[in-house]
């Protein structure tokens, strides 16, 4: 069997929750050369032993004693790849059968960090679009390929030996915040986006579950910049916090009124707002506060199990 070409990082509880992943993944035409890296927590490797290991260049169990923080066990999920290039999924994002393949292909080229195209994988309602619009939408499908900015912390490829070097600090940046973007913009890392690697996401879709996720987001992009940050800005930016949402939506102009809204209805623009003001309060409290540690575990429950506030089933 070929050596793997691709490692692909998730994190989860048992093989339930990645059911629809894994079947995505066998559906891949390059599985051959794609290494299926999952972190679990302990006890849980014979329940994922039913993720088959002759369909792919590998599949690695890496047990821990607890998945939580998530960003710890996406860590260990780096550690234990063996591919050059990591890509970090999630539990609720469906990569396109050719996805492995266009990532693989770009090896050669000159980039640390390749960004593949979202999509909005249960685009039911005005919530679910608001969501995606807002976390994915600067990564639609049609936008042109080759270098930009920068991209999200994960269903995003890196060059491992790139992410290794952050070693020490590699739990951290991978977090809920924007530690890594910093530190890639700082060593003037390479972005590039690839539109042909095309990645479903699945978003929070039931309102009752909608303005909690949008504050905890928040929080935790504050909480991340408040340890980096003198008083005097954290004070300045709370100060600022009622501008945040029209500064959002700036943003995602393009992502608003563009090719990403294709059958997005009129009615997600207005939530899209709402959402940017839970957002908005959410930076501000941890601006003047920070998060406190059941926030971080409340926001990777939405994480792991996203599908549980869809209409979706496992």
């Amino acid at each position: 069997m070929k050596a793997a070409a691709l490692s692909y990082v998730v994190v989860t509880d048992r093989y339930r929750t990645i059911r629809r992943l894994v079947d995505c993944l066998r559906a891949q035409t390059a599985r051959r050369e794609l290494e299926v890296v999952i972190v679990a927590p302990m006890g849980a490797g014979a329940d994922l032993s039913q993720v088959p290991p002759d369909e792919f260049a590998g599949v690695r169990i890496v047990e821990q004693e607890s998945i939580w923080p998530m960003s710890t066990a996406r860590a260990a999920g780096v550690r234990a790849a063996t591919a050059p290039i990591v890509f970090l999924g999630e539990t609720h994002s469906f990569p396109h059968p050719e996805f492995a393949r266009v990532i693989m292909d770009a090896a050669s080229a000159q980039w640390d960090v390749l960004v593949p195209a979202l999509e909005n994988a249960n685009p039911e309602n005005a919530i679910s679009w608001s969501n995606f619009v807002m976390d994915y939408g600067s990564w639609h499908r049609d936008l042109p390929s080759g270098a930009i900015e920068g991209g999200p912390t994960w269903n995003v490829a890196y060059r491992r030996s790139v992410l290794m070097e952050l070693e020490a600090d590699l739990a951290r940046m991978l977090s809920h915040g924007d530690d890594l973007a910093v530190a890639f913009r700082a060593a003037n890392r390479t972005t590039v986006f690839a539109p042909t690697a095309i990645v479903g996401h699945v978003n929070v879709s039931r309102p009752r579950w909608w303005f909690e996720q949008r504050y905890l987001c928040g929080l935790m992009i504050g909480d991340s910049r408040r340890r980096r940050w003198s008083a005097k800005k954290r004070l300045l930016y709370v100060a600022a916090s009622p501008l945040i949402p029209a500064v959002v939506l700036a943003r995602l102009g393009p992502a608003i009124f563009g090719g990403s809204r294709g059958g997005m209805p009129w009615t997600a623009i207005p939530t899209l707002f709402a959402g940017a003001v839970f957002r908005a309060m959410g930076e501000a409290v941890a601006y003047a506060r920070g998060a406190l540690p059941a926030s971080q575990t409340r926001m990777d429950e939405y994480e792991l199990h996203k599908l549980d506030f869809t209409s979706l089933s496992y």
